[in-house]
């Protein structure tokens, strides 16, 4: 007879334990390998094949932490009455958390690995898409403008700041153009202007 050998469920613990490890080491500027990731670990080398089939699919599992991430920083943005507010301050803390974790913010955006589920990593700009919706049936916004559209453009500012200051060539003080970008363009989709940098003012902290 043949004994049929017992198979061992996989450890979700130990999965997380790696992914936090290698967004550490990101975070410390240290170089992910096979020998460093599991150093100080309870876990072997063969860890990262048996949860993630080699080091390719570990980026591409700490890709989607990085939207993970991201869409818990997003959804401990405060809800208030002033949609535009609200917009600006989703925008202001999609750029703050680049700013703290730029290894892990380039990793996100690294389309060599495909993500775990694009779904998933699509929740936070979700956050913004909800706000800008409040926008329009607020009438703070035109009835014509398209809340997915206005939410894809705010991301792009605060994209586009983290990119060149934390990644790129310039330095903080050009964080503050997040306003007056923001403010044309929701002036643009139809607010009011004077209203509109109020409520942006109040809502970009950076």
């Amino acid at each position: 007879m043949y004994c049929c050998a017992m198979v061992r469920s996989k450890d979700p613990r130990i999965r997380s334990i790696l992914i936090e490890r290698a967004a550490q080491m990101l975070a410390d500027r240290e170089p992910v390998t096979l020998r460093a990731l599991v150093k100080g670990t309870s876990v072997s080398t063969m860890a990262v094949y048996t949860y993630f089939d080699g080091l390719e699919g570990l980026w591409k599992a700490l890709r989607q932490e990085g939207f993970t991430r991201l869409s818990a920083r997003l959804a401990l943005v405060e809800e208030t009455s002033d949609p535009i507010r609200d917009l600006s301050a989703l925008g202001s803390a999609y750029l703050l958390n680049g700013l703290e974790s730029p290894d892990l913010y380039r990793v996100m955006f690294d389309a060599t690995f495909d993500l775990e589920d694009p779904v998933a990593a699509d929740a936070g700009l979700q956050h913004l898409v909800g706000a800008a919706s409040r926008a329009r049936d607020q009438g703070r916004i035109r009835s014509d403008v398209d809340p997915l559209d206005l939410a894809t453009q705010t991301w792009i500012v605060g994209h586009g700041l983290v990119s060149l200051v934390a990644t790129g060539p310039l330095p903080d003080a050009v964080l503050g153009y997040g306003i007056p970008m923001l403010t044309a363009l929701f002036v643009a989709a139809g607010d009011d202007p004077v209203r509109c940098r109020r409520s942006v003012k109040s809502g970009w902290s950076i």
